[in-house]
């Protein structure tokens, strides 16, 4: 996926992958998963930048959570796939899912 294909920002992450999202899916992720997560995009990017924590889940699917202290706990998903992934979601929370620590900050 490159640049004319709608990317809406790329983060790398303290794993050395490079997390992106396209506009379309920001869309998405703000208009019908978790409309809460509207204009806080700045915090999402740094939450993958910069987090306090980055745990894998335990499931098939190979989700990475980066989790980020603000005026709110936040946590950003991520697939990753080698050097490279995707943002899944990303939201406010209350409490740290239970995971693999595999980082911190």
């Amino acid at each position: 996926m490159g640049i004319d294909e709608g990317i809406y920002f790329a983060i790398q992450t303290p794993l050395n992958v490079e997390v992106r999202t396209a506009v379309s899916y920001w869309d998405y992720l703000i208009t019908i998963k978790h409309p809460v997560m509207r204009g806080k995009e700045d915090i999402v990017k740094t939450v993958l930048q910069a987090p306090d924590e980055i745990r894998r889940l335990q499931d098939r699917q190979g989700g990475v959570l980066y989790y980020k202290q603000f005026d709110r706990l936040y946590c950003a998903v991520a697939r990753h796939m080698g050097a490279e992934g995707f943002l899944i979601t990303a939201y406010p929370t209350d409490k740290v899912k239970e995971g693999d620590v595999i980082w911190t900050g």
